[in-house]
């Protein structure tokens, strides 16, 4: 081989491993020597360039897509954790049955645009199932022990959401309490004798509570809501405190030790944490001692707060909502139709809606027991009449229009138009036996004499020959009522109360009884056929015709921010 055609390999070999640092060519892509020395050299590093600049918009591409790619994980990563943290707290929320009692009340007929009223029972427990709640809640032998429903407040939302009322129940009024089952199949027998109303929340929980409520006040509640101690302190540190008043300086403290712990300067404070508890469970140094100064406490707080969270509010620190929606939906129980955060939420604009000025608290009426004089018991015709405004959904404050006689006339037969029919039609008067029960004392008036007798030979002139005269004692009711064990005996029920007069919503469902069963209430004391008088039962006040509520139920406006707790004397300080 010629020199001449060696160097020619050479300068070919060089240009093939050009930029290839181990294989002698330069790091930078190319030899100089090699490039001048061959115009096919050159040719083949431009194509080389020219694919190297083809590459790098592909590589950028895939970087573009790569970086997508992370930030599509990070969102739906973000978006996972928070719906998991969601369910987490969805996890919190305790949940139990909504009634554990057997007795169904009709709920309000819906108002001329369709809307319905919506009742909450709100229930404040004292249990100590908690170290947290046993530090709050003092007591320490109780620890672990059947928990007591210490408040106790009927919310009412009106069908169009303009106003709302609130009826609270003293601690210590005495109820016959009816018949529970809890979750488990356990029956709980109705008290035989008037008990503590908040014993109810021992005989299988909330729902318990609920059937109470409902057996006394013929009110259907839709939901209820349960918080415990600790609860109550994280509900007033989310709104940055409460603001209270006292008239005087209070320590809630006696010699012996009972008490709160209350401990305040006259005049109006923001209250949260612990000392918001406080304040929920005052009696000895508010007004007489007693739990009706306790429930006007309450009342005041309540009012404040719902003011609070219109005006000034502090929940804008999204690491303290986090840690104050663990406490709170730890401390909660709800029924099943509030067993979501979501449903709480929504609940909650329903309640944004009132605004204070229409928000009216009230203790539910009440008199000394007379079986118990350290007991309250309802003020008979006092307390029908603030539960009949609730039933038919009239404003507490007043300031509804009020209907003529003619115009709820009308509202009756149009209601009893829309009441369901029974699946089982009614037999033939003359086979609907009825027992008729004389309910007409009172806690202040015997019961009318012979009147279950007269009523059923009313029954029996209007066909109903087997109707009975059952003469054994029973309670005195406020309201005439007719009530049946089964659905089988629904329309025998509705038959013998339209024959006499007396309104739908007097008919309910009862496994106290076996069959059709009539209690003459209080407001039927006499005369042939059903009609409540004018005044109320007793003739002293209230009655179908007013709608007016009782000075006895001792109202507070949302709107008032001058109400302030009268201190006894024996608990200030200076």
């Amino acid at each position: 081989m010629g020199q001449s055609s060696v160097r020619g390999e050479e300068t070919r070999e060089r240009v093939r491993h050009a930029g290839d640092p181990d294989r002698g060519g330069a790091p930078d892509g190319g030899d100089q020597a090699a490039e001048d020395a061959s115009p096919a050299a050159a040719g083949g590093r431009g194509a080389l360039r020219r694919r190297r600049q083809r590459e790098r918009p592909r590589r950028r591409y895939r970087i573009l897509r790569w970086v997508a790619a992370c930030l599509a994980l990070l969102i739906l990563g973000t978006a996972g954790a928070g719906y998991l943290y969601y369910l987490h707290l969805n996890g919190n929320i305790k949940k139990d049955k909504l009634n554990l009692g057997d007795d169904s009340v009709a709920g309000t007929a819906p108002n001329a645009a369709g809307q319905t009223p919506m009742n909450i029972l709100l229930i404040g427990s004292d249990a100590r199932d908690t170290k947290a709640n046993q530090d709050l809640g003092g007591a320490r032998d109780t620890f672990g022990g059947t928990p007591l429903a210490d408040v106790q407040m009927l919310v009412h939302l009106s069908a169009d959401r303009s106003n709302m009322s609130v009826v609270s129940m003293p601690r210590d009024t005495l109820l016959e309490i009816p018949k529970c089952t809890d979750g488990e199949g356990k029956v709980y027998p109705a008290s035989t004798r008037p008990v503590m109303t908040n014993e109810s929340l021992g005989r299988g929980g909330p729902g318990c509570t609920v059937a109470t409520w409902q057996k006394l006040t013929r009110i259907r509640i839709d939901h209820f809501m349960m918080v415990d101690f600790a609860g109550v302190v994280s509900m007033a540190d989310a709104i940055g405190g409460v603001p209270v008043c006292v008239d005087a300086n209070i320590l809630s403290r006696d010699g012996e030790g009972h008490g709160s712990g209350l401990k305040l300067k006259k005049g109006t404070h923001p209250v949260k944490g612990e000392q918001a508890l406080q304040w929920l469970r005052t009696r000895y140094g508010f007004e007489d001692g007693t739990d009706i100064g306790r429930a006007k406490a309450q009342h005041m707080y309540m009012n404040s707060m719902a003011r609070e969270l219109r005006e000034n509010a502090t929940l804008g620190n999204p690491g303290k909502l986090r840690g104050l929606a663990e406490q709170a939906t730890s401390a909660l129980t709800v029924d099943e139709g509030l067993d979501t955060v979501k449903k709480l939420y929504d609940l909650s604009n329903e309640f944004k809606r009132v605004p204070p000025s229409r928000i009216t608290m009230t203790t539910m009426p009440w008199q000394q027991a007379v079986s118990d004089h350290n007991r309250v018991e309802p003020k008979p015709e006092d307390a029908e009449q603030l539960f009949r405004l609730v039933r038919e959904d009239i404003a507490l404050d007043g300031k509804d229009k009020r209907k003529s006689a003619a115009e709820k006339e009308k509202a009756e037969q149009e209601q009893a138009a829309k009441e369901p029919e029974s699946t089982d039609p009614a037999a033939p008067d003359a086979q609907i036996a009825v027992r008729v029960q004389n309910g007409t004392g009172t806690a202040t008036r015997a019961a009318a004499s012979g009147r279950a007798t007269q009523v059923g030979g009313l029954l029996a002139a209007e066909g109903f020959t087997a109707a009975a005269a059952d003469g054994s004692a029973v309670p005195g009711v406020e309201r005439t009522v007719l009530r049946y064990p089964s659905a089988e005996l629904e329309g025998d029920a509705r038959r013998v109360a339209k024959k006499l007069g007396i309104p739908a919503d007097a008919v309910e469902r009862s496994t106290a009884v076996s069959g059709v069963t009539l209690v003459v209430g209080a407001d039927w004391r006499e005369g042939d056929r059903y009609q409540a008088p004018e005044g109320g039962a007793d003739g002293k006040g209230g009655g179908a015709d007013d709608d007016r509520t009782p000075e006895s139920a001792d109202a507070l406006n949302g709107s008032d921010k001058d109400a302030c707790m009268h201190v006894d004397p024996n608990f200030t300080w200076s």
